[in-house]
């Protein structure tokens, strides 16, 4: 799985040099950090919509477009912000050992 998210973060890179009207990414980037969060937002209410839908009608299919497209537009935000995503891949392993409510516990420290 990682090797996707991983193939995909080198796009999301290159296209950071790319023309704006070349690539849908290119466009975002260059429209800015703002764009780019309000392209989450709405890929995040579209997702938990699909899901709440998905619940209803026992058919996951939305849902799983939706999250995708969430997942991407999180990815090109973190690019934005010159961040890799197998950094978010790490702090998840980093986790494995520790109870959710422990790593609650310790946010608010």
């Amino acid at each position: 799985m990682s090797d996707v998210i991983s193939q995909l973060g080198k796009i999301l890179e290159e296209r950071k040099s790319a023309a704006a009207d070349s690539s849908y990414v290119a466009s975002l980037y260059a429209k800015g950090l703002n764009k780019i969060l309000e392209k989450v937002g709405e890929e995040a209410t579209e997702a938990i919509i699909a899901a709440k839908d998905a619940k209803t009608s026992g058919d996951n299919k939305d849902v799983i477009y939706e999250t995708a497209d969430l997942w991407f537009h999180t990815m090109v935000m973190l690019s934005d912000l010159g961040e890799d995503p197998q950094v978010v891949l790490e702090e998840l392993k980093r986790r494995f050992n520790l109870s959710g409510l422990e790593e609650k516990a310790n946010r608010s420290k």
